[in-house]
């Protein structure tokens, strides 16, 4: 697919961090950018940034668990622009989950599964069929992770299952789409090859009462930056990616219609390498062990 000046982006979770900066990236190319978030002040303030950088931007509130909200975005957008031909669903949480998977609260996993998950649905069925049905190219980009898409970091069980879940939805739409003939691509993102500056760390913040944690945590959300400080004092090295890096490579792989979103990285091909082997072995995950260990 071609980029061209006058077509229009859809990112969810475009207030911050990849969203914005792929909505940013997307608008240097002249595209008109629609930006979709739950956090209002930090979806105003982004747009506004945008705009006063010559960008022509619509931004709407929502919340992409709920599927009417997510409808109501398409909604807009096509009254707004009157075409889609790019869809990012890109919004995503941690749950906020502690100890092992048979003491979780339900509700961790209602959120987490409701926006990583069930988001990346809604807009599937929101979007792409209008995508397809004006036989103009498009591209859709789920954002998944190596967490999960890859293989799992069982200390951070929730978030790995529902961002396995967007490897094997997005190849289903692939799979779906090429069926049909459509003009429409399909990627999954697994955004990196690093650690990432964005809002995960903090999704607490937006966690709705729908969902409300049950009992307290026994300890405090940490924050990245504190996570950072005690990597080093451990001695681990910590390395970012910057989010204008991910968004440079979302763009070219929509050029390419290239399906992996996955950046060259040693430690992410040896874990593919070291579970497929597993796999086709049929023997125990070694690559968890250190994990099991701890």
């Amino acid at each position: 697919m071609e980029l061209r000046e006058g077509q229009v982006a859809v990112v969810t979770g475009a207030a911050s961090g990849i969203g914005l900066a792929m909505a940013r990236r997307f608008a240097d190319e002249g595209l008109k950018v629609v930006l979709a978030d739950v956090e209002a002040a930090a979806l105003e303030k982004a747009a506004d940034g945008l705009r006063a950088e010559g960008a022509d931007v619509h931004a709407r509130v929502v919340d992409v668990g709920v599927r009417e909200q997510v409808l109501e975005l398409a909604e807009s957008a096509y009254d707004t622009y009157g075409a889609v031909h790019v869809l990012c669903n890109n919004a995503g949480v941690g749950s906020g989950a502690e100890g092992r998977m048979w003491e979780h609260e339900p509700n961790d996993w209602k959120w987490a599964f409701e926006v990583n998950v069930w988001g990346v649905f809604h807009g599937v069925q929101a979007f792409v069929p209008r995508m397809i049905k004006s036989g103009q190219p498009g591209h859709v980009v789920n954002t998944s992770s190596g967490d999960g898409g890859i293989a799992p970091l069982p200390t951070a069980s929730v978030y790995a299952v529902t961002k396995a879940a967007v490897v094997t939805l997005t190849e289903s739409l692939y799979a779906h789409l090429r069926a049909e003939h459509a003009r429409v691509g399909a990627s999954v993102l697994f955004p990196g090859p690093h650690m990432l500056r964005t809002g995960l760390w903090e999704s607490h913040r937006n966690r709705p009462d729908r969902y409300a944690k049950e009992r307290p945590r026994r300890t405090p959300y940490r924050s990245l930056g504190q996570w950072e400080t005690a990597m080093r004092e451990a001695g681990e090295e910590v390395r970012f990616t910057p989010v204008e890096e991910v968004a440079e490579f979302v763009v070219a792989g929509i050029r390419a219609d290239r399906f992996w979103l996955l950046p060259p990285s040693e430690h992410s091909d040896a874990q593919i390498r070291a579970r497929s082997r597993s796999m086709l072995d049929r023997a125990n995950p070694s690559y968890l062990e250190s994990f099991i260990l701890d």
